[in-house]
């Protein structure tokens, strides 16, 4: 049996494109090729680019309440196919089969949001502002913008974008990781059962090549991209050479501080679930556990003892708590933090290259497996502490006291998550006023805004003004513009030569 093509979606139509280029998906739970993935060239982008273009005017004039019609529309098959889209995600990602469904679920939260773009794109009026003028703002859309997406989230990330990006009136061009394509064109298809023209979402398959031809191309107004912190600042960099408006959300190396007073027990739970969820392949993933006072010497063997414990198996099973890694050259790439913290001194408390892949399930042998690994009495200097490992690898540093754990992580050069366990108010607060982080959990080991609050980081998690989704998302795919207006009657005589003043 002959496995199927992912192809590009142009203009209302599944495209081949014209590169005959391909590379191969796989489900990392079986390490067998499930399909190929065509990778577009400039002249696919071109096409695309080109589509999106034509459908601009016409879907910039539809009234704001239309395009939340179909956002609606939208919505409701969504919701009717969510676990459709959920096995898709499970069946290239490896992420388990109930955490695809959450991803879905919270995608879903962004296209509700949406649905309400009437109400976001009103803008401020004032009346008489002068003698005889009224000035007021209003919101526009931008024209063709894109997003580039990884592979660790291949519906929930697109929909912080596209939802917003179009329901605004823009048209819109999604470049998915050639990892996990399935997932777009399901989208792409349930868009336009849902009413949107045709042109007014695209989906271009593929690589490097068709990234630059994005955010080269002239008519791309802008452009959204998640992914790692050296592609992130390339883009930026080179958005601003080409005049448009980026927002890239980069790396992360997400902290989490377990006070003394805190209840361990539910410490343990969240660093567990935030540590090894997803194969720790989140860039919200806590990766880092700071521990503070004796807090250590009763935690970790309660995490070692979980970690060795995990259900890691198909994520199609629905008792997984934990699937494979993505591809072989992550788990490669995993294996060599391993070693090399192993190399620099840290205690290895648990060892993810021993798991046992018997228990993963019939047909799983050669899948992309491997366990949770644990680290102790890690330091600053160290490169599984200072560097995105994007896996299953817990670290734990022990500190004093909350002024040397806000200060570690304030001196580290990401900035897009943290999180807080204390059962005490002014560590609470004190924390959440000085930690140097975009999202900040009080007891909650994975803060991932709603979708009305936008997400994003600081420091070098984030290039670029804006967050993604909510009220942010809204500024960034639009441009605000300033109109003044009086009437004939109402205007003096004579040529004015000074600064207008009011009247």
């Amino acid at each position: 049996m002959t496995n199927p093509t992912i192809q590009h979606y142009i203009n209302g139509q599944i495209s081949p494109g014209s590169s005959g280029l391909s590379q191969d998906v796989f489900n990392p739970a079986t390490g067998k090729v499930s399909g190929q993935v065509a990778l577009a060239n400039r002249s696919d982008v071109d096409q695309a680019v080109a589509a999106a273009e034509a459908a601009f005017p016409g879907w910039a004039d539809t009234p704001p309440i239309r395009r939340a019609r179909v956002m609606f529309k939208f919505l409701e098959l969504l919701n009717t196919h969510k676990d459709d889209l959920a096995r898709a995600i499970t069946a290239e990602h490896g992420k388990v089969f109930t955490d695809a469904q959450g991803e879905v679920s919270r995608g879903i939260d962004i296209v509700e949001f949406a649905c309400g773009i009437p109400q976001l794109l009103k803008g401020d009026y004032t009346e008489q502002v002068s003698t005889g003028i009224d000035n007021w703002t209003t919101r526009q859309p931008l024209g063709v913008v894109a997003g580039v997406t990884p592979f660790n989230f291949p519906a929930m990330v697109p929909m912080w974008m596209f939802p917003v990006a179009i329901a605004a009136g823009n048209t819109f061009i999604l470049k998915p990781s050639p990892l996990d394509p399935s997932a777009s064109l399901m989208i792409a298809d349930l868009l336009k059962q849902a009413g949107l023209p045709d042109g007014v979402f695209n989906v271009v398959q593929g690589d490097k090549e068709s990234v630059e031809a994005l955010i080269e191309h002239p008519d791309v107004q802008a452009l959204s991209f998640v992914g790692s912190t050296p592609i992130a600042n390339l883009l930026y960099e080179k958005g601003a050479k080409h005049g448009k408006r980026i927002q890239a959300l980069g790396g992360a190396k997400n902290h989490m501080v377990v006070m003394p007073d805190a209840d361990l027990d539910k410490a343990v739970d969240a660093l567990i679930g935030a540590a090894y969820g997803s194969a720790g392949e989140r860039c919200m993933a806590i990766s880092v556990a700071v521990l503070v006072g004796d807090v250590a010497d009763k935690v970790v063997p309660q995490l070692a003892e979980r970690a060795k414990s995990l259900k890691i198996k198909n994520g199609e099973q629905l008792d997984a708590e934990m699937g494979p890694i993505v591809t072989a050259a992550a788990h490669q790439r995993i294996t060599g933090y391993i070693e090399k913290g192993v190399a620099e001194g840290a205690e290895l408390v648990v060892d993810g290259r021993d798991f046992d892949t018997n228990t993963t399930g019939e047909g799983c042998a050669d899948g992309f497996w491997m366990g949770g690994t644990l680290f102790d009495r890690v330091t600053p200097d160290m490169t599984i502490y200072k560097e995105e490992i994007f896996g299953p690898v817990l670290v734990c540093v022990r500190v004093a006291d909350i002024a040397t754990a806000i200060k570690l992580i304030n001196d580290h050069e990401f900035g897009n998550g943290v999180s807080c366990f204390t059962e005490s108010g002014n560590v609470a607060r004190e924390f959440g006023r000085r930690i140097q982080v975009g999202m900040v959990g009080i007891n909650v080991p994975i803060p991932v805004p709603m979708a009305w609050h936008g997400f994003g980081g600081w420091k070098r998690s984030l290039f670029g003004d804006t967050h993604a989704y909510g009220e942010e998302g809204v500024k960034f795919y639009t441009r605000q513009k300033s109109i003044m207006q009086r009437w004939s009657d109402s205007i003096d005589a004579g040529a004015e030569f000074v600064m207008p003043t009011a009247k």
